[in-house]
């Protein structure tokens, strides 16, 4: 089965301020609110979009859902 887009993001945690990437991972880890098992692009970027604080960019979580999809949905 398939990773969640949160299990697969969390790969990105630990890296410096200055890595988008891993700053948008560490904030998702800290939401208790975000959609941990949530696979669909809509539902997820309507979380961001509308919930989530400012430190997750909508344009990281696309480049970052685009990495999902080839490296986990589409395998």
């Amino acid at each position: 089965m398939n990773k969640s887009f949160y299990q697969f993001v969390l790969s990105f945690r630990g890296g410096g301020k200055e890595d988008e990437r891993a700053v948008f991972a560490e904030e998702m880890f800290n939401d208790l609110s975000f959609p941990k098992d949530e696979r669909e692009y809509d539902l997820l970027s309507r979380y961001v979009e509308e919930m989530a604080n400012e430190q997750m960019k909508p344009i990281i979580f696309d480049e970052l859902y685009k990495l999902y999809e080839e490296r986990v949905l589409n395998q």
